[in-house]
């Protein structure tokens, strides 16, 4: 499945999110599911995939992280502690509704899972199906497109400091060992 980033979503009030904090604080915190996976095969284009291969080189298979670049490199290349984004599924629907339009937020990884900084720290893994992650303390903001996309007080949302605190805008993570992952995975925080 395909989703075209003309799809837009009625934007939500602060007020509407801010009431949906409570089923947000209830997400799992060591073992929950792999959502959705969608892929970016080019800028504004969204693969919905039933599975993928996480691997070291591209993060996800056939996504186009490691040929965008990034301005948080010296080079401008693309930065390896930013090579996966996740983010939590009761976030993405409180904003987008609609799962036809998770994609637009341009995650790969959705997951019922506590995204927050308490919760999976940078060094955190996670595992699911055959492959690893580990949480980077790259931090993963809202931008102008999410504004775009989804409306500026869902931008206040996720970017306010309580909103960092909780990773509703998500996490960044890199591949620590490549492996197929299928949506409904059980996501399963790794612990020291």
């Amino acid at each position: 499945m395909t989703c075209a980033i003309t799809d837009r979503p009625e934007p939500q009030t602060l007020e509407t999110l801010s009431g949906k904090l409570p089923h947000i604080q209830q997400s799992p915190r060591v073992e929950g599911t792999l959502a959705l996976i969608v892929r970016r095969p080019h800028v504004d284009a969204r693969e919905v995939l039933p599975e993928g291969e996480l691997n070291l080189l591209e993060g996800l298979a056939g996504d186009t992280w490691n040929t965008r670049g990034s301005s948080r490199t010296p080079d401008g290349s693309a930065h390896l502690d930013m090579q996966l984004n996740l983010m939590n599924v009761r976030v993405i629907e409180a904003i987008a509704g609609s799962m036809k339009r998770w994609p637009l937020a341009g995650d790969q990884l959705y997951v019922d899972l506590d995204l927050s900084q308490t919760n999976v720290p940078p060094g955190t893994r996670l595992s699911f199906g055959d492959a690893v992650i580990e949480i980077t303390p790259q931090p993963h903001r809202g931008c102008d497109k999410f504004a775009a996309r989804f409306g500026v007080d869902a931008l206040k949302f996720v970017n306010s400091p309580d909103g960092r605190l909780m990773g509703l805008r998500g996490v960044n993570a890199k591949v620590i060992r490549p492996g197929r992952v299928r949506a409904g995975d059980t996501v399963t925080k790794m612990l020291f």
